[in-house]
Formats: structure tokens, sequence, C-alpha cells
């Protein structure tokens, strides 16, 4: 089974291409936005902490944020020919537990695809895709103090999954049809 991390800034296209790939491949798409924001429409105790963070910036805590993750892999993965991971991990530590969580079912990460854009391309995305979506989060404020999160908390897995030779980049500026292809001649060419 392919186990692959999307990975890239706020804006950059996750979301997009994996919903895509998940179509083409027929692999699992746990989108951990997508999970909070369900437990936020909910109006969930954890969905309104989750509220409060995400509308500043902050990240969920780990440990709320792996069991939310292993419950859906769980509910998800069987029967797929793969995961897609959009969104997690985002720090070391979520990635370290992301190997563990894998290795309790017999499974490992198979490639993480770091997707790539200038910034400023990246706030213009985020504030349409909010004006498009009517998500409140989607601001150019919160859009900033989410790239500065990003720099700061998320840059380090690019050298985390480097060492482990799954690290691979694919420029997340262009067409969304380009970008998929590219993505797509990546994830054929590895191995399970």
């Amino acid at each position: 089974m392919k186990n692959i991390v999307i990975f890239g800034a706020p804006g950059s296209g996750k979301g997009t291409q994996s919903s895509l790939l998940s179509g083409r491949y027929g692999f699992a798409h746990i989108s951990t936005g997508e999970l909070l924001r369900a437990e936020m429409r909910k109006g969930t105790a954890f969905g309104n902490f989750a509220k409060q963070l995400t509308d500043n910036g902050q990240l969920v805590p780990d440990d709320l944020m792996v069991s939310l993750l292993s419950t859906e892999y769980d509910r998800l993965a069987k029967n797929k020919r793969g995961v897609i991971f959009d969104g997690y991990p985002r720090t070391l530590s979520q990635a370290e537990t992301l190997n563990e969580m894998l290795a309790e079912r017999g499974e490992k990460v198979t490639a993480m695809i770091e997707l790539t854009a200038p910034e400023d391309e990246l706030i213009e995305r985020i504030v349409e895709r909010g004006l498009a979506s009517g998500r409140s989060d989607d601001t150019v404020e919160t859009a900033k103090k989410r790239l500065e999160v990003y720099h700061k908390s998320t840059m380090p897995l690019i050298e985390f999954y480097k060492k482990a030779n799954l690290h691979h980049r694919i420029n997340g500026h262009g067409t969304i049809h380009d970008i998929f292809n590219n993505i797509c001649n990546l994830i054929d060419s590895i191995e399970e």
C-alpha cells in the first residue's frame, strides 16, 4: 500500500491535488483540515477548541490530531491501494508519530511530495478559496500567520523526509492539470 504525505504551505494545492489523486488511484484521502472543519461544524468541544486555535493561525496539539487521524485511517484505509495524508504531519513530532502509527499497522510512509509556490500566490489562493467557500479562516491576516507557522514549524520536515529518502519536490505553480500530471508521473515511478 502506498502511504503518501502531500506537503506544502497553506494554499499550495494539497487538497485539490489530493482529491484528484484519490480519484485516479483509488487512494483514501485523509485531510486533517477537513476533519477539523467537520468537528467545528458539529460544534463539538474539540471542534470549538480547534476553531479558536486555527482562527489564530495556530496548530492543534499533536495528541489530539493523532487520535483523530488514527481513527480516520482505520476507517478509510481498508481495501484501498493507498492513503494520501493531506495536512499531516506538520511537525517533526507528528512525523514520528505517523511513522509509529503506520508501523503498528504494518505500513510505512512511501513518499512525501512537497508542493511549492511563491508566497504572494499562496496568500492570493487562500483568500480566493475563502471567498469561494465561505471559510472564515481564509483571510489575508490568517494566511500570513499560517505561513509564519509553516516556515517555523513545518519546514524541518523537509530535512526529515530527505534523510529518509522519501522527499520529492513538485512545482505547485502552474495549471492544476500540469501539476497533477507531474505528481502522477512521480507516483507511478515509486515502488510500494
